[in-house]
């Protein structure tokens, strides 16, 4: 090992808190005061707003993205006997909620460089029993969306976006969610802007104006239409639905959080700026890419260890992050390396070759508007000083 003047954070830097400021507290405060707390005119508000902003054609704000998926996949008319292509290079919801359906998942691999659903591969896994396709927009950058809708066109198939990463992103100029695409957005604590837990859903207003209904059970009416002013008891149930509403409470925490959100991305972007120049430098470092046609929303930054020049892992490099108060995490482990999908379907690390190899090499830094500049130095030092320590040198040359 190497001696070096470096001298580790005497805080811990967390991966990715929360950016919750006095006016986020504030609005949540009121709201607690007023005479609605659950789904009422908060919620309202806050998808419209969220169609303002994104150019949506039309919002339902929903408990996750976990529901917003599961949503747009039952309103879709996905069930048993249909089959959905995705990817293993994702949180376990985007493939559990095709499991809730009674579907199959069909799990293809990535593109080495945005480590994003490879389209090429999409073509291959078409079946007769294919219904629908769910792109994740891995760590906010966007997929090749007219690539897959083209494919999806082509066959007939239904392009259900995972959106859980890419809020403000934009792919050829326009925001993921401006499509007619099902788009499924993730509010968790976190995300780019959060709501501590939530999410919406887009889609045409036809699309949503079902999906409102299933995300209800299945009522026609919602609280607010039967408990305002001038609202109606009466409702029916047309089909058995689910409770996956957002409260008042929620949305008005999101809809703080939106009007800064421009404000959080032009920090997550400084911030990315400022890892990518430091880490660019080293043959033992791949920093993260994006293509010349999107623009990434950044909710994480993706480290690439190179190991062959390295002589440890990628658990131990974590290990020594954290020893020296640096946060860290991991996105993902792959789905088919999981017990259940591996044991369900058979899956081997090998039938994903890009996915697998990724896995074994990445690791997510700090990141997030709240963290400072000296805390951006502090990462950026000890990751270096990681490298510096335990970087393969070679034999010498006699």
């Amino acid at each position: 090992m190497v001696q070096s003047t470096y001298i580790a954070p005497s805080k811990f830097i967390p991966f990715s808190p929360p950016m919750i400021e006095e006016d986020d507290i504030a609005e949540v405060v009121a709201t607690l005061k007023s005479d609605w707390i659950t789904t009422g005119p908060k919620v309202r508000e806050f998808e419209r707003r969220f169609c303002e902003e994104f150019g949506a054609p039309a919002a339902l704000a929903v408990s996750s993205c976990t529901a917003a998926l599961h949503l747009a996949l039952v309103v879709s008319g996905v069930g048993p006997g249909d089959e959905v292509i995705t990817v293993s290079h994702t949180f376990c919801s985007t493939v559990n909620v095709i499991e809730h359906t009674g579907a199959t998942p069909v799990l293809v691999d990535i593109e080495p460089d945005t480590m994003n659903i490879n389209p090429d591969l999409i073509r291959q896994a078409i079946g007769p029993r294919t219904k629908a396709i769910i792109p994740v927009h891995y760590a906010g950058h966007p997929v090749d969306l007219d690539t897959i809708n083209a494919i999806a066109k082509e066959h007939g198939l239904i392009v259900i976006e995972d959106a859980a990463h890419p809020i403000s992103g934009k792919y050829k100029g326009q925001f993921i969610g401006s499509s007619d695409n099902p788009t499924a957005f993730s509010f968790y604590a976190t995300k780019n802007m959060t709501t501590a837990e939530g999410g919406m859903l887009t889609g045409t207003p036809e699309f949503i104006e079902r999906a409102r209904i299933a995300h209800s059970h299945g009522m026609t009416k919602d609280a607010l239409k039967r408990y305002e002013k001038g609202g109606s008891w009466k409702y029916e149930v047309v089909m058995p639905g689910f409770k996956y509403n957002m409260t008042d409470l929620q949305a008005s925490l999101g809809l703080r959080q939106l009007d800064k959100l421009a404000r959080f991305q032009n920090r997550r972007r400084a911030i990315v700026e400022r890892y990518s120049r430091a880490f660019g430098l080293l043959p033992e470092l791949e920093v993260p890419s994006e293509r010349n046609d999107v623009s990434s929303s950044w909710h994480l930054y993706v480290l690439r260890l190179n190991l062959d020049r390295l002589t440890i892992d990628r658990d131990e490099f974590i290990e020594q992050l954290k020893s020296r108060n640096i946060g860290t995490s991991v996105h993902y482990i792959p789905v088919h390396m999981h017990p259940y999908y591996r044991d369900k379907y058979g899956f081997k690390s090998e039938d994903l070759p890009v996915t697998s190899t990724n896995y074994e090499r990445i690791i997510s830094l700090p990141l997030s508007a709240r963290i400072s500049d000296d805390e951006v130095t502090s990462v950026i030092e000890s990751v270096v000083d990681v490298v510096e320590n335990y970087r393969r040198r070679e034999a010498h040359v006699r």
